[in-house]
């Protein structure tokens, strides 16, 4: 059985109003934080119990957030008036202008130029800042160094690899090349040895096998009177 939906009123009674207060307090702050963190949002929360008790969270510090919550309150109220508006648009461009002009300023100094107003001080504290951005530019130069030597490292590596795998299938084409060689030549000998041995065999009575044979044509000769006559009396 799922729990049943709990009527949005006061609890009467103290202790179950106590427990659900410490239960969804808990809650609440939990996903204050959580909401902070994953959102990276400025948050603030302030909750006092029904004895006076004061439990807050802030993202960073809770006077910066009430600090903002009022400025910004403020402005919003500005804002509803025209002529208020008009003043608060000249008074944020006064700012602006201010803060470009100082960044031009300190970029001058940064580039060397306009020093004469500076103290002893003003120019150590200048130095101190050109040593650490330097630092932080040398540091970040052997860093990219560092990271492309390590690449190329990588790249040779793995061309090294392909080259010794592209030297054994050479040495192994090279290999099969010799055993096709060796059985072409090799069947090759038998046969041109078979037939050397086949024409050098002559017959036991002096014939040469390959010896060429020239026949010629002659007449018929008569049958001698002698065996004629034989022939007839036998038959």
């Amino acid at each position: 059985m799922g729990r049943g939906k709990i009527a949005i009123r006061r609890i009467d009674n103290s202790t179950s109003r106590q427990v659900t207060f410490s239960k969804r307090r808990n809650g609440l702050l939990k996903k204050a934080r959580e909401l902070s963190i994953l959102c990276d949002a400025e948050v603030g929360l302030i909750i006092f119990s029904s004895t006076g008790k004061l439990y807050d969270y802030a993202s960073s510090s809770m006077k910066r957030v009430i600090e903002r919550y009022n400025k910004l309150k403020e402005e919003h109220h500005q804002l509803l008036n025209p002529a208020s508006e008009v003043k608060f648009w000249q008074k944020e461009a006064a700012s602006l202008r201010q803060q470009l002009q100082h960044l031009q300023e300190c970029h001058r100094q940064l580039m060397g130029e306009e020093l004469s107003g500076l103290s002893v001080r003003d120019l150590q504290n200048l130095e101190n800042q050109l040593e650490m951005s330097l630092k932080g530019v040398r540091i970040k130069k052997d860093q990219i160094l560092t990271d492309k030597i390590k690449e190329l490292n990588h790249k040779g590596h793995l061309i090294h690899q392909e080259n010794l795998e592209l030297y054994k299938k050479i040495d192994i084409i090279h290999q099969e090349n010799t055993e096709l060689q060796k059985k072409v030549y090799g069947t090759r000998e038998a046969i041109e040895s078979s037939r050397s041995s086949y024409s050098n065999c002559t017959f036991n009575d002096g014939y040469d096998l390959h010896a060429p044979v020239h026949l010629q044509l002659s007449h018929p000769q008569p049958p001698k009177t002698d065996t004629l006559a034989k022939s007839m009396k036998l038959g």
